[in-house]
This record gives structure tokens, C-alpha cells and sequence, in this order.
């Protein structure tokens, strides 16, 4: 994952793709959007049963990007922050359930 961090950070520096935090999280909430209208066209708006359709996979590979931009702003290691939240989830299921109840 830290690769794949530095590989967008570069990006973003040759491309001149820099912009505040707050425009990367709004990009990042209008990306979640379009992954959720894919869906939404996947199941024709809960008429069918959901069929995948290859432009999910970029929608989903934009709010990555999107999300690991925030990330590289604060300098979050990705892998760091995922284990620890796999972590979370593991104790959470130990007491019975992954919600939030279980803190």
C-alpha cells in the first residue's frame, strides 16, 4: 500500500493535482456517488438482481484514489490504518457483533 501511496503522491505533484483537503474529501463523497448510481444501474434501480457492470471497477478505483489523497495529506500509512481497524473489528466480533456497540 505505501507504494501505491507514494505512486499517487508523485502523480499528483508531476500532474499538478494538489489541492486542499477539503476539496479531496467533497471529490471524494461525489466519487462514493457515482460508485453508488453504478450500483443503483447494476440491480435497474432494485427492478432485478444486481448485475456487474465494468464501470463499477472504475468507480471504485476513483474514490481509492480519492481516498488516498486525503490520506497523503496527512501523511496516514494506509496499511497502518487498516490493520488497526481489522484490529477493532476483531475484538467488536469477540463481543458478539462488528457494530459499534461493542466499543
Amino acid at each position: 500500500m505505501k507504494k501505491l501511496q507514494e505512486k499517487i503522491k508523485d502523480f499528483c505533484k508531476e500532474n499538478d493535482m494538489e489541492t486542499s483537503v477539503e476539496h479531496r474529501v467533497l471529490d471524494t463523497m461525489s466519487e462514493l456517488g457515482e460508485v453508488a448510481k453504478e450500483v443503483l444501474k447494476m440491480s435497474d434501480y432494485g427492478k432485478k438482481k444486481s448485475e456487474y457492470r465494468q464501470e463499477l471497477k472504475a468507480e471504485l478505483g476513483d474514490v481509492l484514489f480519492s481516498l488516498i489523497t486525503i490520506a497523503n495529506t496527512y501523511d496516514i500509512n494506509l496499511e497502518d490504518a487498516l490493520s488497526k481497524v481489522l484490529d477493532k473489528y476483531e475484538k467488536r466480533l469477540k463481543k458478539g457483533s462488528a457494530g459499534s456497540e461493542n466499543d
